[in-house]
């Protein structure tokens, strides 16, 4: 066998990705699994996207190549979407570049702006893959912490102590995956001017804002935002178009210029049918999110009643897509996410998927219909 390169010698594979393969083989083997571990919108996409993707497909030209920053229309409905709805505005010519998820966002501007041996300020807890992603770069992670007690915020006095002279980028992500927790305006005027003074890349990555959340926000919204930061955002939660594979990244011309430069030897541009679909969703009403959230919110509500049936506790004022919740003193989170899979045939996510600082917590999914969030608290 020819060896693999020594960069996959520092990650290993994506936990979803393990478990998911666990609870195909348990379903395979008849076990009644209900999955509340993953964030994979189970809603219909806008009915109008998916028409306007049909009926582009007989479209000149829809077939072939297409550009790497997408179709001028896009941009312009990125554009008015965030003026809309963040009171942002953006050159749609300039300052926005439409991504194959933001997923790849992460690899994309970490190509573009690290180096081997820079470092990275990435959440304790937070999305897995900005390590990784900093890992496969020969970049190392430097973590910080989120805690509770801060309201899962980060402490600057302790950042600023730390030593950050080769951090080159800092992960932020409000509202907070795994959390929930929301960001104050002052955090965000905060963490800019701490970019500013010790010239990091601050990457607010932004997906779950208008999930059971009455005031969206966009770090571009404040003063001095474009000068030290990037803004990921996606259809996936917001659309229920996750596999649709559609993202977004905005901030300043130079920073998207350098991202485009990676991205443009990568892939060969978006599915032009999809663009065309994500448009569509994009100028949905505010009808949309009300009937979006009321569904979330009846499901959040059953599934607050599981977790106390499992004798965890959670805060009711989160937002996003899950349920963040602490398990009773002393008691494991894989463990216990292990023992209600093997008793009760539920998959939940342990909080340590998301770091270290995720003991003695595990995340539920609102991705899952009321028959099934029911079946599992007449299980338990």
């Amino acid at each position: 066998m020819i060896e693999v390169a020594n960069r996959l010698k520092a990650v290993e594979e994506y936990y979803f990705s393990k478990k998911l393969r666990e609870v195909a083989l348990l379903k395979s083997q008849g076990k009644p699994i209900i999955n509340l571990g993953i964030g994979s919108p189970d809603l219909e996409p806008p009915f109008k996207a998916t028409m306007s993707l049909q009926d582009s497909l007989m479209d000149e030209g829809a077939h072939k190549y297409q550009s790497y920053q997408g179709i001028p229309e896009l941009r312009e409905g990125i554009a008015n979407f965030y003026k809309k709805q963040y009171k942002v505005n953006l050159s749609y010519q300039t300052e926005i570049l439409p991504l194959l998820g933001s997923k790849e966002g992460i690899m994309h501007i970490s190509m573009a702006f690290l180096n081997p041996s820079d470092e990275v300020l990435i959440p304790n807890p937070g999305y897995p893959t900005y390590s990784a992603v900093t890992k496969l770069l020969e970049a190392k992670p430097v973590y910080y912490d989120l805690l509770e007690n801060n309201h899962w915020l980060p402490d600057f006095i302790a950042l600023e102590r730390m030593d950050l002279s080769k951090v080159k980028i800092m992960w932020i992500s409000y509202p907070h995956m795994p959390t929930g927790a929301n960001a104050p305006n002052k955090f965000y005027d905060d963490v800019i001017a701490f970019g500013k003074r010790h010239n990091i890349l601050i990457v607010n990555d932004n997906p779950y804002s208008f999930i059971l959340n009455n005031k969206p926000i966009s770090i571009m919204r404040y003063r001095g935002a474009k000068e030290v930061c990037l803004e990921l955002n996606s259809l996936s939660k917001t659309f229920n178009m996750a596999g649709w594979r559609v993202g977004m990244l905005l901030g300043h011309y130079d920073y998207i210029s350098a991202v485009l430069r990676v991205k443009s030897n990568m892939d060969s541009g978006m599915f032009y049918a999809i663009q065309k679909g994500a448009i569509e969703a994009l100028k949905s009403s505010n009808l949309w999110y009300g009937s979006l959230n009321s569904v979330y919110k009846s499901r959040r509500e059953l599934i607050w009643k599981l977790a106390e049936a499992l004798n965890c506790t959670y805060d009711k004022d989160a937002s996003g897509l899950f349920v963040w919740a602490k398990l009773p003193p002393h008691i494991k989170s894989e463990e216990f996410t292990d023992t209600v899979l093997k008793d009760h045939s539920i998959f939940i996510a342990p909080g340590t998927v998301f770091g270290s600082n995720g003991e003695g917590y595990v995340r539920f999914s609102l991705c899952a219909q009321e028959e099934d969030i029911n079946e599992a608290l007449a299980r338990v």
